[in-house]
């Protein structure tokens, strides 16, 4: 292994991770710090941890795969995503920052909901909790298996033992050092997956003689696939599109917007943090559109794509560069899938520690003890998403596909209208994250008008929100007081 270049860039992107989560265990000094990263965020490095942490191994794989076999059709959920992560910068991330602060410095959404609402019987707290522990234990398991299935390629690894490496170096940065440790990873992560998205497309346009003959060559393969409307019906268009409403219910995006500084660092790292999106998603569309051109300029290459189109990023660097630089490039594909899981791990982690450990078994624990329990959760959700990833085929893992529309409908409503609407009311949150949910499993279990289930769980839980919190009675005067004094901060920030 380690007369290969490719091999030698892995382990020395893997060991630059792991050094990174031991430096930020010296800045690990309480629990806060170790699940928000004591609100110390700059700008910069919230733009690029969300943007990391959003994107998995979708970026590099799935969305160029989809690309190259059916054309520039499949960019318009680049665009819902573009506007959807823009609008939750603009109109979530800093009233979520400062709300979180305000009602009782909220370390994890399900504390927000509750401290929001003055819930003193917890049942958002719960309600939240489960949500997010179903779902993103289920994420986990995928991002393990994605680790695996690049170390097994890569290398020629068995899958079990792949499973096992792929898990273990993200498990160890998360573990020591905690938020700040999947910050700053998350950063470089970021950075890598940038320059990789850049440098591949143009490389491979420079080689098919530039960018006219290269979209010569796709239309010359079928026109169809230079049409953006192209095989798409308006409703796979507008499921494409209002992906983007997932953003407002993402707890791993969210958790960002709660641990930067300060509101200030905001509106540059909304700028910043969609530049960085233009790029990655430009690139990713780049990479399949300009790769079918390529593998039709040297159809003896093709197999090397047809047996699995989401290699094509895989293929083109191994292809076009020299092995130690195709081995950053492919490290971009293990960045995409260590941000995504390390934020997935930590947000599990913090829930179990202080939404239920804290809150109903030991309400007046030490700061060290949290921090230790929160290390033994990240530890016992790993084991439990390896077990599930030992499998790859499993039938759990199916439910990833519908796990972002389900947070995106179930907390999405629920956090955007929570930091605007000062009539909002707990039974009305309750009732839109418990309609938003259901709607999701149950339209896609019954695909109505083949409409992603986004979109009518956010119609619905908002409705449901409206309604429920016009006919309950009005908030108490000290719920209202909170939303005035963020609405007041808020209007002296702009």
């Amino acid at each position: 292994m380690f007369s290969n270049p490719t091999a030698v860039t892995f382990i020395g992107y893997l060991i630059i991770m792991v050094a990174v989560g031991f430096f930020a265990y010296y800045y690990t000094r309480s629990y806060s710090d170790y699940i928000l990263g004591g609100r110390s965020l700059g700008g910069i490095v919230t733009a690029l941890s969300v943007g990391a942490s959003d994107m998995s191994g979708w970026l590099l794989m799935g969305l160029p795969g989809a690309v190259f076999l059916s054309g520039i059709s499949e960019s318009w959920i680049a665009i819902g995503l573009i506007i959807g992560s823009w609008l939750n910068w603009r109109f979530v991330a800093a009233r979520l920052r400062l709300y979180t602060e305000k009602a009782h410095n909220a370390l994890t959404l399900p504390d927000y909901f509750t401290h929001r609402f003055e819930d003193d019987k917890n049942l958002l707290r719960i309600a939240a909790a489960v949500v997010i522990l179903l779902f993103f234990t289920i994420y986990c398991a995928s991002g393990v298996v994605a680790g695996a299935r690049l170390f097994e390629n890569a290398f020629g690894m068995p899958y079990g033992q792949a499973v096992i490496i792929g898990a273990a170096v993200t498990i160890c940065y998360v573990f020591v050092g905690g938020f700040l440790a999947v910050s700053w990873t998350d950063t470089i992560q970021a950075a890598i997956m940038c320059i990789a998205l850049i440098v591949t497309p143009v490389a491979v346009a420079i080689d098919c003689g530039g960018l006219g003959a290269t979209v010569d060559r796709v239309a010359s393969i079928d026109p169809k696939m230079v049409n953006m409307i192209s095989g798409q019906t308006w409703a796979g268009i507008a499921s494409c599109v209002f992906w983007g409403l997932g953003y407002f219910g993402q707890p791993h995006i969210l958790v960002r917007f709660m641990a930067a500084k300060s509101i200030k660092v905001i509106p540059n790292a909304r700028r910043v943090a969609t530049l960085w999106m233009l790029f990655c998603l430009a690139g990713a569309v780049g990479v399949g559109f300009f790769g079918a051109a390529y593998f039709a300029q040297h159809p003896e290459q093709a197999a090397l794509v047809n047996e699995n189109h989401e290699r094509v990023f895989i293929v083109l660097s191994s292809l076009l560069f020299n092995p130690w630089i195709a081995g950053f490039l492919m490290s971009a594909i293990l960045a995409a899938v260590m941000s995504t899981l390390s934020c997935q791990l930590l947000v599990c982690s913090s829930t179990l520690t202080e939404d239920f450990y804290r809150q109903f078994i030991r309400p007046k624990a030490s700061h060290r003890e949290l921090i230790w329990v929160g290390r033994s959760m990240v530890l016992a959700i790993s084991v439990l998403s390896v077990w599930m990833a030992s499998d790859p085929d499993s039938l759990v893992l199916s439910l990833v596909s519908y796990a972002w529309g389900g947070f995106g409908a179930a907390f999405g409503p629920v956090i955007l209208i929570s930091v605007w609407w000062k009539r909002m009311t707990r039974n009305g949150a309750l009732a839109g994250m418990i309609v938003g949910a259901v709607t999701v499993l149950v339209w896609n279990h019954y695909a109505w008008f083949n409409l992603y289930e986004i979109l009518p769980g956010f119609v619905f839980a908002s409705i449901a929100i409206f309604v429920v919190s016009l006919l309950d009675k009005t908030p108490p005067k000290t719920v209202t007081d909170t939303f005035e004094a963020v609405e007041a901060q808020m209007q002296r920030a702009s």
